[in-house]
């Protein structure tokens, strides 16, 4: 079931969203400089053939192209001069790359059989799971593509560790009666591969334009200002959001202009340690200890570096002229907590473990100032006080006494 803010198409399977702009609409035709012509399949897998034949395609046209083995039909997204640019950054070694051709244009008998091979996707691959599951397989099925002949099937798989599927192959080819091929992915590629909306509220990335997933560190968020916390900045897949790379060249270059490491500042009120930083905007918040007043304050980094090579002669400038900042409460940590994360320090001294202590036991101090009870004979019972603790451990407890009874000789013995 859709929602009414996106129209679904079939022939692209994906969803396209309303009042968005076609960046590609008012580009002239150039199929005439190549014949290079890129085809997109399901999800975001798309390869590249040659138009040897000429014929007029247009984008968002399905037509019926050559594989190893058969044929498959797909949806035309980039022909010309367009197509020969994507083809040269995508692919690494152009020489080898293995060239098909395109057949024609997809004619009704071909869309329907094409359809008919969709149509099966979904419950070979809940029959795949089971299968898998049945050989105690560590891997997951994540998605199952069928050509458009209907006689080959592409099983994309996720797995940690090498998988031996020989005897898997063997029960898929005999239970689906199609050609198998294996083809593993990651989690980012079955992301993009599934869909879905980003906490932006848009289209992941990932499934609509990106095509090459470059790993993204915890690194990248610290360097740009943000939490390291992984929940946080994971995306649908799990892993760090791919976004996160795409302002980090700017972060880079904005930190060049900044001193390797911001150190506190000795001012004529006493320390003030560096707790926030804005990046692009060049701004650095101080604060002062709450021994001396907790003021925060803020700093233009040609100021920063003015205050730290005072500080390198000896001096120590004044902040009269610096104003506490106004929305310091907005996008900034409370000045309680800052002091008691940065400045509060535990006590000197020996550190108390309480973790045995329960709300009836008394502590070694008061016991030492309880009179010590009469020493008694070990022969003897302990004498009772008033008001006895029972959870305190009783030691050195005497043995009762109990009277002799003679029960006569043992059957055994000897008189």
């Amino acid at each position: 079931m859709g929602c009414s803010g996106c129209n679904i198409n079939n022939d692209l399977d994906r969803p396209a969203m309303l009042g968005t702009y076609d960046w590609l609409n008012d580009i002239p035709d150039t199929t005439n400089e190549s014949n290079i012509v890129e085809i997109r399949f399901k999800g975001t897998r798309k390869e590249f053939f040659r138009n040897e034949d000429g014929l007029q395609l247009k984008r968002d046209e399905l037509v019926v192209v050559s594989c190893s083995p058969g044929h498959d039909v797909g949806a035309v997204s980039l022909t010309g001069k367009l197509a020969e640019l994507q083809f040269k950054r995508k692919v690494k070694k152009p020489e080898r790359y293995e060239w098909n051709k395109i057949y024609r244009k997809a004619t009704p008998s071909d869309v329907i059989k094409w359809e008919e091979a969709k149509a099966r996707e979904q419950k070979v691959m809940i029959r795949a799971r089971q299968i898998a599951n049945e050989l105690n397989l560590n891997m997951k099925i994540g998605d199952v593509e069928f050509r458009g002949d209907n006689n080959k099937a592409i099983f994309y798989y996720i797995a940690d560790d090498r998988v031996d599927f020989r005897e898997l192959i063997k029960l898929y080819a005999r239970e689906f009666a199609i050609k198998i091929e294996m083809k593993q992915i990651g989690v980012r590629q079955e992301a993009g591969r599934i869909g879905g909306i980003g906490s932006c509220g848009r289209a992941l990335c990932c499934s609509t334009w990106r095509t090459d997933f470059t790993s993204v560190t915890s690194d990248a968020a610290i360097k740009q200002g943000l939490s390291p916390n992984a929940e946080k900045m994971a995306g649908r897949c799990g892993k760090l959001k791919c976004c996160l790379t795409y302002e980090l060249d700017h972060y880079l270059e904005a930190l060049e202009d900044f001193p390797n490491e911001l150190l506190a500042i000795e001012t004529d009120k006493g320390l003030a340690r560096h707790f926030k930083t804005d990046i692009l905007q060049k701004k650095v918040w101080y604060s002062y200890a709450p021994a001396d007043g907790g003021r925060v304050f803020v700093l233009d980094l040609e100021d920063v570096k003015k205050f730290l090579n005072a500080n390198k002669r000896g001096q120590k400038p004044s902040i009269d002229g610096y104003t506490e900042p106004e929305a310091k409460k907005e996008n900034m940590m409370n000045v309680g907590e800052l002091d008691q994360k940065f400045f509060t320090k535990p006590a000197p001294g020996k550190k108390r473990n309480n973790r045995n202590r329960k709300p009836g036991n008394r502590t070694q101090e008061a016991r030492s100032q309880e009179p010590r009870a009469q020493e008694t004979s070990p022969l003897q019972t302990k004498p009772q006080t008033n008001k006895p603790n029972e959870n305190r451990p009783q030691r050195n407890r005497p043995r009762r006494n109990k009277p002799h009874v003679n029960k006569g000789p043992k059957p055994d013995s000897k008189e």
